[in-house]
């Protein structure tokens, strides 16, 4: 028996569309991720870029439960020292929607090299229904009959 391992000409990355209306923050993140690595596929291997392209529309629409909207806060550094600034998910998600989505897919994905060229280049979030990746043909994702087995 040997392991399999991809190969450049093993790979094939299809493109995807998510509406993320409706949708739990952090299982439709996880879905996504698993996609953008490659592991529902056969062919996953960790150290090749064997996943696929995802593109998620209505981010501005995305839900999370509990007390979240009024608790959950993002943490950055300016770089100095006691200089922490907390912003509120109520108004990240006001201002700039695709971030929520897009930290909470950083957050799965693997911390290399490897994990950030996936993020930058296989995710691509919209805050409305519309985007521009119509001549790539992407097939619909229903991630909502899965979330409920």
């Amino acid at each position: 028996m040997k392991t399999f391992t991809a190969t450049p000409t093993d790979i094939q990355h299809d493109w995807y569309v998510v509406d993320a209306e409706g949708m739990v923050l952090g299982r439709l993140a996880s879905q996504i991720a698993k996609i953008i690595r490659g592991k529902h596929k056969p062919t996953f291997t960790p150290h090749m870029d064997t996943g696929d392209n995802v593109i998620v529309i209505n981010a501005s629409k995305v839900a999370v439960t509990g007390k979240k909207a009024e608790q959950k806060q993002y943490f950055r550094h300016t770089g100095y020292m006691g200089h922490e600034r907390f912003t509120p998910f109520a108004e990240v998600i006001a201002k700039h929607p695709e971030r929520v989505i897009e930290k909470a897919v950083y957050g799965m994905l693997p911390k290399n090299a490897l994990g950030r060229q996936k993020l930058r280049l296989k995710l691509r979030v919209y805050p409305g229904a519309e985007h521009p990746h119509k001549a790539q043909q992407p097939k619909t994702l229903n991630l909502k009959q899965s979330e409920t087995k």
